[in-house]
């Protein structure tokens, strides 16, 4: 792993526990094990540093989704398949899901962090659309809307509450 990559880690699981302002480039350095000037090498600004991640982290979020048409074909079922990637990062690794979280600091993070965060939903709404649409459903927008708000909302209650049942009651 590149120093750029364990940078991108490690603001990851920072943002992931406790939003965008639970890090900084020293911090970050002194668990990378480089100067905090190297951080500015890779990412001249915090606000290029989280506009990357978020970025990473939706191209991730779709990659693990895959292709809506392929998931059908092995008999599976696209919002399943949705769910467990929210299921795992909650249940398995006990975080939030990063773009969710950043969201809920939108008003806070700089244009570019909250461009990225947007391309996200955006990205996921989409997704889901064409995955209910794919399940049949009448009105695919709307379910889709349900889906990730449903799951965002979710993890959220069951953070706060420091109780993983309220995420699994919500997602039976």
């Amino acid at each position: 792993m590149s120093k750029r990559e364990e940078l991108l880690k490690a603001a990851e699981d920072k943002v992931r526990t406790g939003g965008y302002s639970n890090f900084s480039f020293r911090e970050l350095a002194n668990e990378v094990g480089i100067k905090s000037a190297s951080v500015h090498y890779h990412f001249p600004t915090k606000a290029d540093l989280g506009a990357e991640l978020a970025h990473q982290y939706t191209d991730a979020f779709l990659e693990a989704l895959g292709n809506i048409n392929e998931i059908k074909a092995q008999g599976k079922n696209p919002i399943d398949v949705y769910t467990g990637i929210f299921k795992s990062a909650l249940l398995t690794d006990n975080k939030m899901c990063l773009c969710g979280l950043l969201g809920a600091q939108n008003e806070s993070l700089p244009e570019k962090v909250q461009l990225e965060v947007k391309r996200f939903f955006n990205k996921n709404l989409t997704w889901l659309t064409a995955a209910h649409t794919a399940n049949g459903e009448a009105n695919p927008v709307h379910a889709a809307i349900m889906t990730v708000s449903l799951l965002e909302g979710a993890m959220m209650i069951s953070k706060a509450l420091n109780d993983h049942s309220y995420f699994k009651l919500a997602t039976q």
